[in-house]
């Protein structure tokens, strides 16, 4: 079917273009009030709409949360009877994706900072507020659920100004379920978001803030014009590696691609232009005319460095390519996710995989199952450790089988966390235990209202990773939220723990962990197995060791057959003989012996409490 054309009349009037974001802690509405505002501008016909309309993905459907960061451009017709342009960016709120909001935030002017008007301000609120601050951008604080029976617009407007330092005397309300007062946050964005600046200078430049890999058309870029003008048949040169493509069509989001002649100053679309090879452009790319680029590229990206590492393997050797494959197209609007070529000799061929957090570990993974049909299985996820050598060399460890031998090494660092917790005052104690009881420390707290306080504290990333946030919401019946950014390095007393099944190391099973906590972990990690592998025939042990010191043990009993059932009466020396060949069977058994262990026994550690 063909597709319409977009094509706004005014689309060189660059004053009349509003580009904008909407920024939010995770479930306070974003989406929700991007779908109003599609409904109000007549984006989307009104038998094509659904909730969450710009979340594509399935996983964020079931999810109800934001992953990806979905761009789309409406038309609007101000109460002062000129029609505008609006490019608006729904951003994700969790803490794993933050890397997306950053992106998206380049590619603005303004942003709609939604507030909950019943939870109040909350971490993620707080880290997102200050990244568009540093973006210099133009904040609307927007009050959301205004309709709630528990909501509370002056305590809130009061958080607004105590915590994040804006003024809230102009803060909106609300109610993105029903649309009330959404038409007033149109009337915002054309009020007080300033439009596109126009360029200094004729040069065509646009800044790629995303990308996708379609199968039929290869990569489609997204991106922010920021000056000059793209259409289908010019020649566009990709600063960074000198490429050159031809473009084949350019359009914007609205929010499907939309076919369009040119697009010019201002304008957020996308192009596709024969890049056949998801590796050709990057995130933070600057594209240019070829035949007159740009001396110097726009200002890209901070470079993001995965902190989680995981190997991932395919469950049938035959699907490594696909894997690795399927990995490049998801890496290519995706750049924080990392991956390399590894082995295991429990687990074959894989890769050792960078993430943000286990949410977006998990993203990624449930990502490879749908979307490429591929099963798919996980290693015991770990940060990067920095190592100091006797010598005075430092080397960088992400999976625990490269840590070299300890008699060499001078000391381990491990990387911090400096984490903003707000919490119900009822909780204060509870929390305040769970921080020390992962090796942190409270730097600062701060009452905010009477009922909630912000606790600013440092941690062990490693501490974070597998269960601390369901334990922060089971502390708080749910009313607490996290927010945290990366601090530095820092020595630690840490030890290699191997998990052994009947006397070999598991190579999948390895971690490293604190020395006060290795003793616990190893029962853990061995009652977990003990649970999910299948008995043998005979005695399989099941040991946890650090520095070849069995630490903790697990026996997995042997099944016995009855050898002496058909032994009717008669001399019991019979008897004795049946058990003492059979006890000679087992005893040769056991040497030679294998153990097949399920694929159940990864998941099974990998969702092992560390608390």
């Amino acid at each position: 079917m063909e597709r319409i054309a977009f094509r706004p009349s005014f689309m060189n009037e660059l004053n009349r273009i509003r580009n904008f974001c909407i920024i939010a802690h995770i479930d306070h509405g974003k989406s929700t009030l991007a779908d109003r505002m599609l409904e109000l501008t007549q984006t989307v016909e009104q038998r094509k709409m659904k909730e969450q309309l710009l979340d594509s993905m399935d996983l964020e459907r079931e999810r109800g949360i934001t992953i990806k960061a979905h761009p789309v451009t409406m038309e609007y017709t101000a109460r002062d009877g000129n029609t505008y342009t609006f490019n608006l960016i729904d951003t994700p709120g969790h803490v794993d994706f933050s890397y997306e909001v950053s992106r998206s935030l380049q590619a603005c002017e303004g942003a709609i900072l939604v507030v909950d008007a019943a939870q109040g301000v909350e971490a993620q609120t707080v880290s997102n507020t200050y990244l568009a601050s540093d973006n210099e951008l133009t904040i609307v604080p927007v009050l959301n659920k205004i309709e709630l029976p528990n909501a509370d617009v002056p305590m809130v407007s009061q958080q607004i100004e105590d915590i994040l330092a804006i003024d809230s005397s102009d803060a909106l309300q609300v109610s993105a379920k029903s649309g009330v007062g959404v038409e007033e946050v149109l009337e915002a964005v054309v009020e007080r978001f300033q439009p596109p600046k126009p360029a200094e200078d004729d040069y065509t430049r646009a800044l790629v803030f995303d990308s996708k890999y379609d199968a039929f058309r290869g990569v489609v870029v997204y991106m922010r014009l920021f000056s000059g003008t793209l259409k289908a048949g010019d020649r566009v040169l990709v600063m960074s590696s000198g490429q050159s493509y031809e473009i084949k069509e350019v359009g914007v989001f609205t929010p499907e691609m939309s076919k369009a002649k040119q697009l010019e100053e201002g304008a957020v679309g996308y192009v596709i232009a024969n890049i056949k090879d998801a590796s050709e452009i990057q995130i933070g790319d600057t594209l240019t005319n070829h035949k007159n680029p740009a001396k110097d590229a726009l200002p890209g990206f901070k470079e993001i460095h995965p902190m989680v590492f995981s190997g991932i393997y395919p469950v049938e050797t035959s699907d490594y390519e696909k894997l690795g494959a399927s990995m490049d197209k998801l890496r290519l609007n995706d750049a924080s996710f990392s991956f390399q070529s590894e082995s295991s000799i429990a687990l074959g061929f894989g890769f050792r995989c960078g993430f943000l957090g286990l949410l977006h570990m998990e993203i990624i993974m449930e990502r490879l199952r749908r979307e490429f049909n591929l099963d798919i299985i996980s290693s015991y996820p770990n940060v990067v450790y920095r190592v100091l050598m006797k010598g005075g060399e430092m080397e960088e460890v992400d999976n625990p089988m490269h840590l070299p031998d300890l008699t060499l090494v001078e000391e381990i660092q491990e990387p911090m966390i400096t984490a903003t917790i707000i919490t119900p005052t009822d909780y204060m104690g509870e929390m305040m235990q769970l921080i020390m009881d992962r090796r942190g420390e409270i730097l600062k707290t701060d009452s905010i209202d009477g009922t909630r306080v912000m606790l600013t504290c440092r941690m062990p990333l490693n501490e974070v990773l597998i269960d601390f946030y369901d334990r922060l919401k089971t502390i708080s019946r749910g009313y607490a939220s996290m927010d945290y950014e990366y601090a530095d390095y820092q020595p630690s007393e840490l030890v290699k723990m191997d998990i052994m099944i009947h006397g070999e190391v598991v190579d999948a099973f390895s971690s490293i962990v604190h020395r006060s906590k290795a003793e616990f972990r190893g029962r853990q990690m061995c009652k977990s197995l003990l649970d999910v592998i299948p008995r043998q025939a005979f005695t399989v042990a099941l040991q946890a060791a650090v520095n070849g010191k069995i630490i903790a043990r697990e026996t997995i009993r042997a099944y016995r057959k009855d050898v002496t059932a058909k032994c009717y009466g008669g001399d019991i020396s019979r008897k004795r003989k049946l058990l003492e060949r059979q006890k000679e069977g087992k005893k040769k058994l056991k040497k030679i012996g294998k153990v097949n262990i399920p694929q159940e026994a990864f998941i099974a550690v990998l969702k092992t409490n560390n608390k």
